[in-house]
């Protein structure tokens, strides 16, 4: 007969709380249910590891249930339909012959050896299992090993020790000498991380995916919330969900901003049904600690900051200076950002890989990338581990100098951008801003709330122009300007270059708005006497001049532009490019001129590492080709220009038209010039009041 024994880590009797209360069924786990059960019949050490409140737990709860409801364990898992899971055990397995379990769960506070709130004292584990195995409750016998492995060696015994963290060095001990000495004995362990012994099946229980497998199916994340939303509604009558578009869309945002986690979404959709949907995704879109549900059964589940909070004290300082500092980075990182980030005040650089070695591996990071050969790992922080992060990096009054180094590094990251560009590593470039756009975003938003980082964040701006004008992000780019550039002298080179690659980012969104900028631009470049922003404004001025259709005007600014530019200038728009749209404006009036154009611009001495002023130079040859006629020509060299792309990276600006070009060549058609060439943008740009006074707007 199957025999259930309940004990927590203390000096409390077990209650049907202490057994762990569940909300309901499992919901988005089949597959690691399935895992979990074949791991349990072939090993004699299984480990179900993961961050706080991925459900470690009630997975394996599930998994004692059914091992005592169907003794080999050859059920479906998930038989407790909701009850707690060691009375779900007892209850079936009292019909039949099994095993013996004994389920030892540490607690989360209160007496006795040990809570969840910090580490247990030495051999209060062994104590507790010890008392478990004897069947007796409140009397503490000696704790030794020896003595458990006798009371243990007699019986098929399946140990469940839930919740090991606090006491994690003594369990690995334990669990190494019984399962030597007990070769009968099987063992379930839930922790943040792996026990480390030899033999162990590790099962790592990720978040649930927030994003469907295809469009006829729910998120498994959103079925969990929508699973306990429905519940507690129907205990509320105010509560009101008609599944529309915009709270399914809202459900989703809620699954997305708390990575899927399953008590984070169990403690959203009990807020749901106390307010609304769209007011929980509201407040979430900013911060997720306050999630907190009082009448939840565990009460380490009661609250997202108590569930982090009881991870954080069990690491040790430098993981929670590096946790807390490293809080400020958002989306991935490598070691060496975090290195530069979180050193300082008596952190070594040297020792912070290894606390993130550590955190990574009690759930607290996520490894997003392994290294290999020279490439440094990286990281991604948990959503409730970052806002939990920041708010200790706040409490210790370190969030604005760890926000000045993030500007910094970032700083930095963008000036090595902008010189693999120009220095035609164009691929690298792209690949180094799509790594780091989550971090470049983050500083330039919070810039200027910081005035002394505006001019550092500016020019980190005015690096990353080819991410801004080139692949499709002309919109954020330009709204990163207008909102620094009031912050800086108006009489400093940056402005002008700032004001100049605003325009140029506005010209086709708002003309009016560019022409504007140009007039500010053209006298702070005038004044700092910088030959290559006049030449990018000529440029700007030409576009605009297209745009209205007045030809003479944009061949005259594009010429203006191709001749001042110097050829090998960072920083911005190469010479080539002018001449490029030199050719296409010609085109249609003077054939002739545009192809010398065309040739002129292949033939720029800093083409060849330019990929991109190369693509839009050969499109300017194919539209010359194709409007004089010689549309085989064109049709080669359209197709020949898109072939040399990388299309493993984000496509640039010129590849549309290309494609539209070949278009018209099938179709026998032409058009005139394009109005709408790189990069376009929106309507309606605001022109700051003050730009370049020096003065926060």
């Amino acid at each position: 007969m199957a025999d259930v024994w309940t004990r927590k880590g203390g000096d409390s009797a077990p209650s049907a709380q202490d057994r762990g209360q569940v909300p309901g069924p499992l919901v988005g786990r089949e597959r690691e249910s399935r895992d979990l059960r074949a791991l349990l019949e072939n090993h004699r050490l299984v480990t179900v590891a993961g961050e706080v409140g991925v459900g470690k737990s009630r997975l394996a709860a599930e998994a004692v249930a059914d091992v005592v409801a169907h003794g080999a364990g050859e059920c479906v898992l998930g038989g407790g339909e909701g009850r707690p899971a060691a009375e779900a055990a007892a209850g079936v397995g009292a019909q039949g012959a099994g095993p013996r379990v004994m389920v030892v769960r540490w607690p989360e506070g209160g007496q006795g050896a040990g809570s969840g709130a910090g580490p247990g004292s030495p051999a209060s584990l062994t104590a507790a299992v010890l008392e478990a195995a004897a069947g007796v409750h409140g009397r503490r016998e000696a704790a030794g090993v020896g003595a458990v492995a006798d009371r243990l060696r007699a019986a098929d015994v399946l140990l469940f020790l839930d919740d090991v963290d606090p006491v994690h060095a003594e369990c690995v001990g334990m669990v190494q000498t019984l399962l030597e000495f007990v070769p009968s004995l099987r063992v379930l362990v839930t922790a943040r991380r792996p026990l480390g012994l030899g033999g162990e099946a590790v099962l790592r229980l990720a978040p649930l995916s927030a994003e469907p497998a295809d469009e006829h199916r729910t998120a498994p994340a959103m079925k969990l919330f929508l699973d306990r939303f429905l519940d507690r509604s129907l205990e509320r009558a105010g509560a009101c969900f008609d599944a529309d578009d915009s709270d399914l869309r809202s459900v989703a945002d809620i699954c997305r901003y708390v990575g899927g986690l399953p008590l984070a979404v169990e403690l959203a959709a009990e807020q749901a049904a106390r307010s609304s949907v769209g007011e929980v995704a509201e407040r979430l879109k900013e911060h997720q600690c306050w999630l907190s549900a009082p009448d939840m059964a565990a009460p380490r589940h009661r609250s997202l900051r108590d569930a982090v909070a009881a991870a954080y004290v069990l690491c040790d300082r430098d993981e929670r200076i590096v946790w807390a500092r490293a809080s400020i980075l958002a989306g991935e990182f490598d070691e060496s950002t975090a290195a530069f980030v979180c050193a300082g005040g008596g952190l070594a650089p040297a020792r912070v890989p290894a606390c993130l070695t550590r955190l990574a591996a009690v759930g607290v990071l996520t490894p997003v990338r392994d290294p290999g050969g020279i490439r440094e790992p990286r990281y991604r922080m948990a959503p409730a581990a970052h806002d939990f992060g920041g708010e200790r990096l706040r409490e210790a009054r370190e969030f604005e100098v760890a926000a000045e180094r993030r500007a910094i590094h970032f700083h930095r990251v963008a000036a090595l951008a902008e010189n693999l560009w120009s220095l035609g590593s164009q691929p690298q470039a792209v690949r180094l801003v799509l790594d780091e756009t989550e971090g470049l975003r983050a500083m330039l938003e919070y810039a200027p709330r910081q005035p002394e980082l505006a001019a550092a964040a500016l020019e980190s701006v005015l690096n990353l122009w080819f991410w801004w004008a080139v692949y499709d992000a002309a919109d954020e780019g330009r709204r990163h300007l207008l909102r620094l550039l009031p912050m800086c002298r108006s009489d400093t080179l940056l402005v002008a270059r700032g004001l100049c690659l605003a325009a140029w980012l506005t010209a086709y969104g708002d003309p009016y708005g560019a022409s504007e900028l140009l007039q500010h631009a053209w006298s702070a470049a005038v004044l700092t006497g910088d030959d290559a922003t006049i030449g990018r404004i000529a440029h700007v001025q030409g576009m605009l001049a297209l745009h209205e259709g007045d030809l003479e005007r944009a061949i005259e600014q594009f010429q203006e532009a191709a001749s001042t530019i110097p050829p090998h200038v960072s920083g911005g728009l190469p010479p080539a490019v002018s001449l490029a749209a030199l050719a296409v404006t010609q085109a249609e009036q003077s054939p002739r001129a545009a192809r010398r154009s065309a040739r002129r611009a292949l033939s720029q001495p800093s083409i060849r590492g330019d990929a991109w002023a190369c693509l839009v130079a050969r499109y300017a040859q194919a539209f010359v080709d194709h409007s004089d006629g010689r549309t085989g020509r064109a049709r080669l060299r359209a197709h020949r220009a898109l072939a040399a792309l990388d299309g493993r990276l984000p496509a640039p600006h010129g590849c549309a038209a290309l494609r539209d070009l070949i278009t018209d060549i099938d179709r026998g058609s032409r058009s005139g010039p394009p109005t709408a060439t790189v990069p376009r943008g929106l309507t309606g740009v605001a022109i700051p009041a003050q730009v370049g006074s020096g003065i926060p707007g």
